[in-house]
């Protein structure tokens, strides 16, 4: 027997492409069988099982009328309806692992029929393998061309329909915010989200990047109650978040903290309160939004989680906050100081307020003897140049400001 060249291979190939393509309508129904047994996915989409078909057929008609006229592989492009059975695999929410699953059975498919043929076509068995390993390699690289073309189409899809969604979403929501009526129905289906039941809007925030905000943000609004967050990107260092919920708010916004997982040591929160209803979605969120005014405010080192309802006194004096500073300042004279002594004074008074007059339970809360605090009060008194029974409720008011917002409020402060 002669030593057959390589080149012997080519040849013959391109003879049974020929053949091959004679049968084009047949191998198409074929191949589409093989990958309807295989790929539960199609199941009754008709659409999609027509486009398969498409897809098998412009795909075998191209890659063997490329070896049947000796066109180089790399010359190859994604049929069209390869493409848009991409574009379809992407709308319907399939894997692009199930998309290129297509391909690899395709390949599989297009392989065993060449083994269980190839004898019918060529009877010396060196020209048969020879033939047969050329046609599958060609096959081969063919489908491995065409698999990252309709790939990359399937990826350009996906990102093409999630911009979509994403700015169809960014529209109710702004909408939502701004007041406007919104038809209730389609704003729950673009957003994923209920209107109905009580709001609770929710801002996460950073000063650096590389945390998983999202992921924290979905985080709290699991411990706020919600089966599911709505969560939408406010620039690269801040989310929005949203929960619907039925039962109860977390009391404990403290306790929360600890429960959550990931980089949260480096997160603030703000949660605003629970109001109803798609007018709930607006004013919850602007109470977070306040919330976080005042954290920055407070210039607060470490991050936590904070409810509008802890800080809505603080939030409506500071609004302006000059005037915020002149109502410290007169309620609490020289108490109003960014010493350490008038910190401590300024403190033991407010947990004598807090604690309704009781020096024991302000002393449990601060942690020091009982003696200790009635000495701080005594002195905070003499600061303030009158009583601490003088207009309880502004002082309360101007201390629990200072509390919360520190050197901004006060006299003597570098930091302002």
């Amino acid at each position: 027997m002669d030593v057959l060249e390589p080149a012997d291979g080519a040849v013959a190939g391109r003879a049974v492409a020929t053949s091959l393509l004679a049968n084009m309508p047949g191998l198409a129904d074929d191949m589409l069988r093989y990958l309807v047994e295989r790929i539960p996915e199609i199941g009754a989409d008709e659409e999609l099982r027509g486009l398969t078909l498409g897809s098998c057929s412009s795909n075998l008609e191209a890659v063997l009328s490329m070896v049947r006229h000796g066109i180089d592989v790399t010359a190859a492009e994604a049929p069209v309806t390869a493409l848009e059975h991409a574009r379809a695999m992407a709308s319907r929410g399939h894997s692009v692992d199930v998309m290129l699953r297509f391909y690899r059975l395709g390949h599989e498919y297009f392989t065993e029929k060449l083994s269980h043929s190839i004898a019918d076509w060529i009877e010396d068995p060196a020209v048969a393998l020879r033939t047969f390993t050329y046609l599958e390699r060609y096959g081969f690289r063919y489908i491995d061309r065409i698999s990252s073309l309709v790939a990359a189409e399937y990826v350009a899809e996906l990102d093409r329909r999630q911009n979509q969604a994403r700015a169809e979403r960014a529209d109710i929501v702004r909408a939502l915010l701004a007041g406007e009526r919104v038809d209730t129905a389609r704003a729950e289906r673009v957003m994923g989200h209920r209107l109905t039941g009580r709001q609770i809007g929710f801002v996460c925030w950073v000063h650096e990047r590389g945390v998983d905000l999202e992921g924290i943000a979905r985080q709290v609004g699991g411990l706020l109650g919600g089966s599911h967050s709505l969560v939408v990107a406010d620039g690269p260092l801040a989310v929005w978040g949203w929960v619907a919920i039925t039962g109860e708010v977390r009391s404990s916004l403290a306790g929360m903290a600890r429960e959550l997982s990931g980089d949260v040591e480096s997160v603030h929160v703000a949660v605003g309160s629970p109001h109803p209803g798609a007018a709930g979605f607006r004013t919850s969120h602007l109470e977070a939004l306040r919330t976080r005014r005042v954290i920055e405010l407070s210039r607060r080192a470490a991050p936590s989680i904070t409810a509008f309802a802890d800080i809505a006194l603080v939030d409506a004096i500071s609004r302006d906050l000059d005037a915020a500073r002149s109502f410290v300042a007169a309620q609490l004279g020289d108490l109003a100081r960014a010493d350490t002594k008038a910190r401590d004074e300024r403190a033991a008074l407010l947990a004598v307020l807090d604690a309704q007059g009781s020096f024991v339970t302000a002393a449990r809360a601060l942690g020091i003897h009982r003696n200790t605090v009635l000495q701080r009060v005594r002195r905070a008194e003499e600061r303030r140049g009158r009583p601490a029974t003088n207009n309880i409720g502004e002082l309360h008011a101007a201390l629990l400001v200072c509390h919360v917002l520190g050197a901004s409020v006060l006299r003597g402060s570098s930091s302002r």
